[in-house]
């Protein structure tokens, strides 16, 4: 052999050791790795914080605030921590720990809101200076600034205040100024300022005909009873009204809406004018809902604009917009055409214009550009989400904003105050995050983060995506297969099916690892095929596709399941006889349903905060997609799975939390009735003081419990 040939060889076999050191190095990654709340969780980094001050975007850190110029990208530093302390000191106004919470509503003034325990404070950053201080109360909760006057509502107890002056007075089983409707129709808050904060419309809830729910507190030494408000579906709801409060005088009206029993109030904006309030109206079946307009001064009811019914349900989740530019006109979101879109209407109700169509979702709206009279938003299909705009007056649409970049992913974005940037947020399957200002107009964007892989040197399984069709032969339903890494071909490989499978949830996306969770990276690593499908029922592929399980929850969506599970059958590594299945939540139901109704099929199931009766879960959830027990007792009757205890015959493990408020532990303790009346044999675990899931470091439990109890019986 030449000396060339020696070097060649040598090359090669050093270049082989290395790689097999390499192998051999890899680590495995743990649930502390995997699982947030563990000590060692691994996630992409991130930049928090991340704001638009006027068309400039503001970076926060610990130490040092910065502005970012978005045509460059350049960073300048604002001020330090070191240096605003020293003013709040000098005043006793207490101590900033980060600036990650400050924020930079007022895009013509070098000033920030810095929100501190009972304080609100206004502080110059060119100055170096507090401009106002606001007070609260100790107990202060849902806190709403005004960013126009300078005023906080919040509430204590059931009461809601404005500064440190209560404008409600009322006792038990009537709540103010907060969430009502049990959060449905995308309600996440009870107070509304209008626009120049001169009015402050709330909700007031009256729940005290709302048949009271025990929960029991263990921690004493004697356990206590904690009631809560719990409206079962099919019984007496809550009653809503709305009032709004004028702080200059002090006086409160309410709306006057008529008998509020069997009525939802949802989706609150005001006119830019603050003349008048815009809700809309829905009724108890949630098949017909009402955009009205009520005067702001003397509550009455000035018009009903439009009205929109189906013979199914309504969904109304985004308040109507006014364009920045013309307060005659407004966006309003609909699926009425099979889709969430966007239409623009006039005051008097009159349809101008669809503004988005096609076989895709608008999400959100961003913002508006109104030197070019356009409004930028968001858009789901069946794995991704991207951002665009679209033209008022011509109706045409933008590509996405990251076609300088990527399009394909999970982009969440931010616009600036004039629409001109995006801050867009994203992840693909093989990148974790990356994070880049985007020039709507031109697509250049400037990157300020492309996050590392967080289990670089970590052994990894494979992750891949397909369709199958479903159980109706016609409809395409996506799903995700992880494979072990080190997978053996001619092995057969036991799987696991992890399930949602309900309303309001996509499992499948385009996003960091097409959104596997921790855990079935950890299962999979352990020998595991997981699998993962959403079936018919689910979120982002259309109201058809999400409509379809109405009035019988739980029963299209195992066929779909089952599909998939033939699926996993056909492929030559995995063991058809050893399937088990994982949930929560809905999942937890549709684990629990498939164990009962296909016990042929699945093996092992943990099924976790369940329903199981929907008879017993909450009324404006249960009744959109059952109807109430007494107008579909068939359905009920068909989707109770109590009556099917004794079809059990794998090996299911429930787990349920004994404060969860949001499905009841009487789901699971009357299943286990159930079955002891049916003779067979599931197993119970409880984790005390937790609501309807396992958080903090006890998420560690939770996952090792659900790994031992598939490795001893699947």
């Amino acid at each position: 052999m030449n000396k060339r040939g020696y070097l060649l060889l040598m090359g090669l076999l050093q270049a082989l050791f290395i790689t097999n050191v390499m192998a051999q190095e890899l680590k495995t990654p743990t649930l502390e790795d995997l699982i947030p709340g563990g000590e060692t969780y691994r996630y992409a980094e991130n930049l928090y914080g991340l704001q638009w001050w006027g068309d400039e975007c503001i970076k926060p850190g610990i130490d040092t605030l910065f502005v970012i110029n978005p045509k460059t990208g350049k960073e300048k530093t604002i001020t330090t921590r070191e240096i605003v302390n020293k003013v709040l000191e000098e005043n006793q106004s207490g101590k900033l720990q980060h600036f990650h919470s400050v924020s930079f509503p007022w895009s013509d003034k070098e000033q920030m809101l810095i929100k501190l325990p009972g304080k609100y404070i206004v502080y110059d950053f060119k100055n170096n200076q507090i401009v106002s201080t606001t007070a609260l109360k100790k107990e202060a909760a849902n806190q709403d600034y005004c960013t126009t006057t300078g005023n906080v509502a919040y509430t204590v107890g059931n009461n809601l205040y404005i500064n440190e002056n209560a404008i409600t007075d009322e006792s038990e089983g009537i709540v103010c100024g907060q969430s009502v409707h049990r959060n449905e129709f995308g309600i996440s808050k009870g107070t509304f300022w209008s626009p120049k904060g001169n009015l402050l419309a709330f909700y007031r809830m009256d729940e005290s005909m709302v048949t009271q729910y025990p929960l029991v507190d263990i921690t004493q030494r004697i356990a206590e009873v904690n009631n809560i408000r719990y409206p079962m579906a099919g019984m007496t709801s809550h009653l809503v009204t709305i009032g709004i409060h004028n702080p200059s005088n002090g006086k409160t009206l309410y709306l006057k809406a008529g008998d509020p029993t069997d009525r939802y109030f949802t989706n609150i904006s005001w006119a830019p004018d603050e003349k008048s309030l815009y809700l809309i109206e829905l009724n108890r079946d949630q098949n017909h809902a009402k955009l009205c307009q009520y005067n702001a001064e003397t509550g009455e009811l000035m018009a009903t604009l439009f009205e929109e019914t189906h013979p199914k349900y309504v969904e109304p989740q985004q308040p109507i917009v006014f364009l920045p530019w013309d307060a005659t006109k407004f966006i309003y979101q609909s699926q009425r055409d099979g889709f969430n879109h966007l239409y623009l209407y006039d005051t008097t109700g009159k349809l101008i214009r669809q503004l988005t169509e096609g076989k895709w979702l608008v999400s959100d709206i961003l913002g508006f550009n109104e030197k070019k009279k356009e409004v930028l938003f968001s858009a789901n299909d069946a794995t991704g989400r991207n951002n665009f705009s679209v033209n008022i007056r011509t109706g045409e649409r933008s590509l996405p904003f990251s076609m300088y970049t990527t399009t394909e992913g999970v982009h969440n974005a931010i616009a600036s105050n004039s629409g001109r940037y995006v801050i867009d947020n994203y992840s693909t399957p093989t990148l974790p995050r990356k994070i880049d200002i985007i020039d709507t107009q031109t697509g250049k964007s400037v990157n300020l983060l492309t996050a590392a892989n967080p289990f670089l040197g970590f052994k990894m399984p494979v992750i891949e995506t397909g369709t199958i069709k479903a159980a109706d032969g016609v409809t395409d339903i996506y799903y995700r297969l992880i494979k072990p890494a080190d997978m053996d071909p001619n092995k057969k490989y036991p799987a696991i099916v992890y399930v949602y499978g309900g309303p309001h949830a996509q499992m499948v996306t385009g996003g960091w690892q097409n959104g596997a969770r921790g855990w079935d990276i950890y299962m999979a690593n352990k020998g595991y095929i997981m699998f993962t499908i959403d079936n018919r029922g689910s979120s982002n592929r259309g109201l058809e596709f999400e409509n379809v399980t109405f009035r019988h929850l739980g029963i299209e969506e195992g066929k779909d399941q089952v599909k998939g599970v033939e699926y996993l059958q056909s492929l030559p590594y995995v063991d058809g006889n050893r399937i088990g299945v994982h949930g929560w939540s809905f999942g937890g139901h549709m684990t629990t349903a498939l164990l009962l109704r296909y016990p042929e099929i699945f093996k092992v199931g943990v099924a976790g905060g369940p329903v199981i009766d929907w008879a017993y879960y909450e009324i404006m959830y249960g009744e959109r997609y059952m109807d109430t027990p007494q107008s579909n007792p068939e359905g009920y009757e068909q989707c109770n799975l109590k009556n099917l205890a004794g079809n059990l015959k794998g090996h299911l493990l429930i787990i349920h939390d004994d404060h969860d408020d949001t499905c009841v532990p009487q789901h699971t303790l009357s299943f286990m009735k159930a079955c002891i009346d049916a003779r067979t044999y599931p197993d119970l675990f409880i984790y005390p003081g937790h609501k309807h899931n396992v958080m903090g470091r006890d998420r560690i439990h939770l996952h090792e419990k659900i790994t031992r109890y598939f490795e001893d019986n699947l």
